[in-house]
């Protein structure tokens, strides 16, 4: 206990909150659900198709989704309630389990069936994905998060690690059918958790925004944010080398080893002990190495494991490779995961995941497309060397677009500005809206000054700023102004609700350099077109220009 009475933080602390318990566990089962219905849909495929491309589109088929449907995703999870995104995702998951069980018992399930079925589920996935990671934080207090986050990985790990082998003996013995009907059965219990809890509305100071607004502003921020581009992108290499153990596992087993859906159940256990060893190695080996330093080891250690798989006629030498591939790929996964939650406030984290998921996701989904057609053409142990191959450019890649640390980022909220008085009525839709802000710079301060306004731009434009200029006055070199536009004074006022401590810095620094007698001067003004408005109609909007005091901008 600590000083106050309450019991102090461990590992296990986020389990002390009935919700997140509760959810956990009807999670980690259903889990262990869809694992059980991967073994028996990739083995079901292979029974029913002599191709290896339509093998490895059965991996494609659940991660495509995601691909296509996660910016949506990550938008509906920031502006509506999340708990009934994800029981909607839930009861339409169930749904095509079931049909999915029925139709492999019946026999009605043909190669492009499987496929069309698979990909259903992968769109609940899809949709459930940004809004579950969303709500952990109404689950739990700030202060458990974290631990939090990591025990959800830790789930899902265990259920990885155990999962695919009860799958392959539920095959074997039973067929897949029975695989499918097993999975049916494990979202019930999810679903009645979600039903069950009734979280306090979320206060939202200002409208939703719409979906496409709402879509465009998040891929607007990351593509304005080095740190988080620089993951995607090695995120996608890494999805593209990596997919190949994974697509290719079920070939793996039946032709490099000679073993049947027990031999791959083993395979995929393995990669799931693995995958458990890596999260709980991950926190000790981020106290010692960077970002960086963590993904190109997991990126050299699963080349690695990819040549020792392709060329290996024996079981346990092929499970520990998978060993090795399920630690590097949790480690590279969580490191680039992390690192993209931590690069982005609160208000876009969910489209910020989203989009790691579209890129990443589809780096797999490509990777185990192309992976079939090199095994169908030059075989298997020739794939396995291609995404070796493919993770040493992943390590060369981080020479120029390293992950990087996010440990000093402060990314909450600056709350210091405040919606300013105007001498106009106007609507929260009424725009354009022309912001200027005066400064008096020195000569000897002009490069300090550019340097910081260029960090200003990027800033703007990343949270929505449109036609942003740098100008200065001929007659008075003096004076520069910093012009720039929002589409309505809403999204005036959303901008200026976005701007993190780390934001105020830059802001900081260009005001120290600002030697005018007050602070720089800021002026708002609403565009108008110069044509008369109709006859017996007055616009108050129109009366002038919309200037405020000078001030946070």
């Amino acid at each position: 206990m600590s000083a106050a009475g309450e019991p102090q933080a461990s590992a296990l602390s986020p389990f002390r909150h009935g919700v997140f318990r509760a959810v956990w566990i009807a999670n980690v089962v259903s889990q262990f659900g869809g694992l059980i219905q991967n073994v028996g849909a990739a083995w079901l495929m292979l029974s029913i198709a002599a191709s290896a491309e339509m093998v490895t589109l059965v991996q494609a088929s659940t991660t495509l989704p995601i691909v296509l449907f996660a910016l949506v995703a990550g938008a509906l999870a920031d502006n509506f309630d999340r708990r009934k995104m994800m029981l909607a995702s839930q009861v339409f998951m169930l749904a095509v389990s079931l049909a999915l069980a029925v139709g492999a018992y019946l026999g009605l399930v043909t190669p492009w069936l499987l496929l069309l079925l698979t990909f259903l589920i992968g769109c609940g996935h899809a949709f459930n994905g940004p809004a579950w990671q969303s709500s952990v934080g109404r689950m739990v207090p700030r202060e458990d998060l974290p631990t939090a986050v990591a025990l959800n990985s830790m789930g899902f790990n265990v259920a990885r690690s155990v999962g695919p082998a009860i799958g392959g003996l539920i095959v074997a013995v039973a067929g897949a059918a029975a695989a499918f009907a097993v999975n049916t059965v494990t979202y019930f219990g999810i679903i009645g958790v979600l039903a069950r809890w009734r979280p306090a509305p979320e206060q939202r100071l200002l409208p939703r925004e719409r979906l496409w607004t709402a879509i465009q502003a998040g891929i607007r921020y990351v593509a304005m944010s080095p740190n988080i581009t620089a993951t995607l992108l090695r995120g996608f290499v890494f999805g593209a080398g990596a997919s190949a153990v994974t697509a290719l596992m079920p070939l793996i087993a039946r032709d490099l080893v000679g073993g049947g859906p027990v031999t791959y159940g083993l395979l995929l256990g393995a990669f799931g002990v693995g995958a458990v060893g890596g999260a709980l190695s991950s926190h000790r080996l981020r106290l010692s190495l960077t970002n960086e330093a963590i993904v190109r080891l997991a990126l050299v250690v699963f080349g690695a494991s990819a040549l020792v798989a392709g060329s290996s006629r024996w079981l346990l030498v092929t499970m520990a490779a998978m060993l090795l591939s399920g630690a590097a790929w949790v480690l590279a996964l969580s490191t680039f995961n992390a690192t993209v939650q931590t690069s982005a406030p609160r208000w876009v984290v969910g489209r910020a995941l989203s989009q790691y998921q579209v890129v990443t996701f589809g780096g797999i989904s490509l990777g185990s497309w192309a992976w079939g057609v090199v095994t169908e053409r030059y075989g298997i142990a020739a794939a396995l060397s291609g995404a070796a191959l493919v993770m040493l450019i992943g390590v060369a890649l981080g020479r120029r677009f390293a992950v990087r640390q996010t440990d000093e980022l402060n990314l909450d909220p600056l709350a210091r500005w405040t919606e300013p008085e105007v001498a106009l009525e106007i609507q929260p839709r009424s725009g354009p809206v022309v912001i200027t802000i005066e400064y008096r710079i020195r000569d000897e301060d002009v490069l300090q000054f550019l340097t910081a306004m260029a960090e200003r731009r990027r800033i703007r434009r990343r949270d929505g700023a449109q036609r942003w200029s740098l100008l200065r006055d001929l007659a008075d070199p003096e004076l520069w102004i910093e012009r720039y536009q929002s589409p309505t004074w809403l999204d005036y006022v959303r901008q200026n609700q976005r701007i993190t401590q780390d934001d105020a810095a830059v802001g900081d620094r260009i005001r120290a350099l600002h030697v005018g007698p007050d602070k720089p001067r800021v002026r708002r003004m609403i565009e108008r077109q110069t044509s008369a408005p109709p006859a017996g109609q007055r616009y108050k909007e129109a009366q002038g220009p919309l200037a405020g005091p000078p001030g946070p901008h």
